[in-house]
């Protein structure tokens, strides 16, 4: 039952963050946008405080690896654009898609695992997993914003 309702959760979730950021698109990026998601998601990790949500090393791994291949998709598909003097996400068509395709994987996933993994382990490994995604992400989006800021203020003092 617990299995439904945490997977019933992660679809509404989902649902949300592909509204977010549909909406995050049309409005400017900033360094804080990028960077502060990472560092509120990682307050989830008081979770492994509590025996329920304990996992093995090689399920953390495991975990981890799925997670780092999950963020090689996003980081193909987000890309910015200069407009005016703000940097905005390119909309991408196929990024839907993709957090859709992405969340379908992992309930999947959750369900066959669901049978012989404990649902709080199983939990600690999910979210391993979207930090093992939303990290290196992040850190590309980074450093692709970085480069772009870096480029127009080059550009703003051979003009100067």
């Amino acid at each position: 039952m617990s299995v439904w309702l945490t997977t019933i959760a992660a679809i509404f979730m989902g649902t949300a963050v592909l509204i977010v950021r549909m909406k995050a698109a049309k409005r400017p990026v900033t360094a804080k946008k990028i960077i502060l998601p990472p560092i509120f998601m990682s307050t989830g990790a008081l979770m492994f405080i509590f025996p329920y949500f304990h996992v093995t090393y090689l399920e953390v791994i495991e975990a981890l690896a799925v997670g780092m291949l999950f963020s090689l998709i996003l980081i193909k598909t987000s890309k910015f654009e200069v407009r005016g003097d703000d940097i905005f996400m390119k909309p991408s068509k196929a990024f839907p898609f993709i957090l859709i395709g992405l969340l379908v994987i992992r309930v999947i996933m959750k369900l066959m695992l669901s049978s012989t993994i404990e649902v709080g382990q199983l939990s600690g490994m999910f979210w391993i997993l979207a930090f093992g995604m939303i990290v290196p992400w992040r850190v590309a989006m980074y450093m692709q914003y970085r480069r772009l800021v870096e480029n127009r203020t080059s550009e703003r003092s051979q003009f100067a």
